[in-house]
């Protein structure tokens, strides 16, 4: 907002040293005078008739107190000048950085050199904080550029589509196009929703209520039963109670991506995903085990992050996903407040530990 012009702070800071010499000066001056005055009569004859009186006193000090008082002022200007401009130089590297961090240039750094104190202190805060900034920069323009292209290639499709027909309607098959249009749209709904989804959860403003994990797993269960026979995996749900505070909508969301996930990359044949739910010390459990193929180490880190699918960048079955899925699990679970941790297993697959707040 505007302001108006004021003092600069180097100057403000040059005032109260001067201001401080002159004052602690004159107190001196004032205790020695008023020694002096105490022990020197006032009378034309002086102690003893030889020592000088109060009037030759004050004749001789006052002009030299003076000169003192004045050359204590300039020098406390001057020296506070340059005191306060060494005292304010890293700040005005601070500054510097921060106006350039707020024209759009978030690769600057600091790294101010010299002992720990309360300047350097900051200027590591603030490069910690544009570094932290910057990463953040980047994932979201790396994620923009990754939604636009998934949200393009199924408009592409339909266009092209809807382009053949048109040229040429008595060779195409209405059905099969319907039946392709519809695929495409389905696909290109579900990315916007997993959009919208990881969208509400990174804002963090949840309605909470206290939810029971152990019957969001069972839920979650129950709604993919179907699709776990169907590849011929085994699903258990175990556990016992583990309520934490939180949206019930994301966190059933949460499990189901985590279920869904863990049915759709395991073995073709006799694979198995396990959950089980748990209060821990204050501290609500959800452990997700799956069987499949082994799992990179390398590759964990990269899991978590939108539009990342495992190996395969591209899923032909009909439960390609957009992925998004464990990117909206890790955004949920930052939400609530808790951790998220990926493991491979010796054997192949993941095992996922997602630890919540508890509440009684």
């Amino acid at each position: 907002m505007p302001r108006r012009p004021g003092l600069s702070g180097r100057l403000k800071l040059t005032l109260s040293y001067a201001g401080f010499l002159a004052v602690a000066g004159a107190l001196l001056l004032a205790v020695v005078w008023g020694f002096i005055l105490r022990y020197v009569p006032d009378n034309s004859q002086g102690l003893l008739g030889t020592s000088p009186n109060r009037y030759l006193l004050v004749r001789t000090f006052a002009p030299a107190a003076a000169l003192a008082m004045c050359f204590l002022l300039v020098f406390g200007l001057v020296a506070g000048w340059i005191l306060a401009g060494r005292m304010l130089a890293p700040l005005t590297r601070i500054t510097a950085a921060a106006r350039t961090a707020g024209n759009g240039s978030l690769s600057h750094r600091i790294r101010m050199e010299g002992r720990q104190d309360e300047f350097r202190e900051l200027a590591d805060t603030f490069d910690t904080m544009l570094g932290q900034l910057e990463a953040h920069v980047a994932e979201q323009r790396r994620f923009a550029a990754n939604a636009s292209h998934e949200l393009r290639t199924p408009l592409a499709i339909s266009q092209s589509l809807l382009d053949l027909a048109r040229k040429d309607p008595a060779r195409r098959n209405q059905d099969e196009l319907f039946d392709r249009l519809h695929a495409v749209n389905t696909r290109s709904i579900a990315l916007t929703e997993a959009l919208l989804l990881l969208s509400r959860s990174d804002r963090g403003n949840l309605a909470r209520e206290s939810v029971d994990l152990s019957l969001i797993a069972e839920e979650a269960a129950e709604n993919l039963l179907g699709l776990a026979e169907q590849r011929g995996i085994t699903l258990d749900v175990t556990g016992a109670a583990a309520r934490t505070s939180g949206s019930a909508e994301l966190l059933l969301r949460m499990v189901t991506n985590l279920l869904q996930n863990a049915i759709v990359h395991n073995l073709p044949i006799a694979g198995t995903v396990t959950v089980h739910t748990e209060t821990r010390h204050d501290t609500c459990l959800l452990r997700v085990e799956n069987t499949g193929h082994p799992v990179p180490a390398e590759l964990l880190p990269t899991l978590t992050e939108p539009f990342q699918r495992g190996t395969q960048r591209v899923r032909t079955d009909e439960h390609a996903g957009v992925g998004l899925g464990l990117a909206i699990v890790n955004s949920v679970v930052r939400a609530h407040d808790g951790t998220l941790d990926l493991v491979a297993r010796p054997a192949g697959g993941l095992l996922v530990t997602v630890r919540l707040p508890g509440t009684p």
